[in-house]
């Protein structure tokens, strides 16, 4: 049995149908087409799966789609900002938004509809990553910068303890945590100087 759920994702809703068993992270991944949300263990321990449910960090491979109709989401596309071009990041797409062709499946977006959609600027957070190496494979990125963006509202100049325990959930294989260490650090600046 299917239930239709509404769901408001990266600030647009989205009317969704899925089985009570389908986990969050997948309903992202293969209903909405948002691959950024990554999964890893599927236990809930690495981290990979973090998303922003009304701004608080889950792990989406343990929530189930049902449990939070109505609920406003927040997956890694939704951390960049509309504003200037921001070079190399790649389209979203149709993928990402969920556009659908007749007959289901995702439309494939146009060479065009690619270059338009990068008209976004990354957030402070991902800046920070970029700019400190904070990622090698990127496999864990998209839960870490999804937790980080909820540590630093919660705590926005925290010593490097307070950074190792906020982000404690999430496991990285490559890089030994010292340059997300400092990725946290410099996103705080970053913050630090919007405001």
């Amino acid at each position: 049995m299917e239930h239709e759920i509404t769901l408001v994702v990266n600030g647009a809703i989205r009317r969704v149908k899925v089985p009570a068993r389908r986990l969050l992270s997948d309903c992202l991944r293969h209903d909405l087409g948002l691959t950024g949300t990554h999964v890893g263990c599927e236990h809930g321990v690495c981290g990979c799966c973090t998303v922003l449910l009304d701004g608080r960090p889950v792990r989406s491979c343990l929530t189930f789609a049902v449990t939070v109709d109505g609920q406003e989401i927040t997956t890694v596309e939704g951390l960049a900002r509309e504003g200037a071009p921001s070079p190399g990041l790649r389209s979203a797409g149709s993928a990402a938004t969920g556009a659908t062709r007749e007959g289901g499946g995702f439309e494939r977006p146009s060479r065009l509809h690619e270059v338009e959609a990068v008209n976004t600027e990354l957030s402070p957070v991902q800046r920070a990553f970029a700019e400190c190496h904070g990622l090698q494979c990127g496999f864990c990125t998209p839960g870490f910068l999804c937790t980080v963006t909820a540590f630093l509202r919660d705590n926005p100049a925290p010593s490097d303890d307070e950074i190792v325990e906020g982000i404690s959930g999430n496991l990285c294989r490559c890089t030994g945590y010292q340059n997300i260490v400092k990725a946290v650090h410099r996103a705080a600046e970053l913050l630090a100087e919007e405001t």
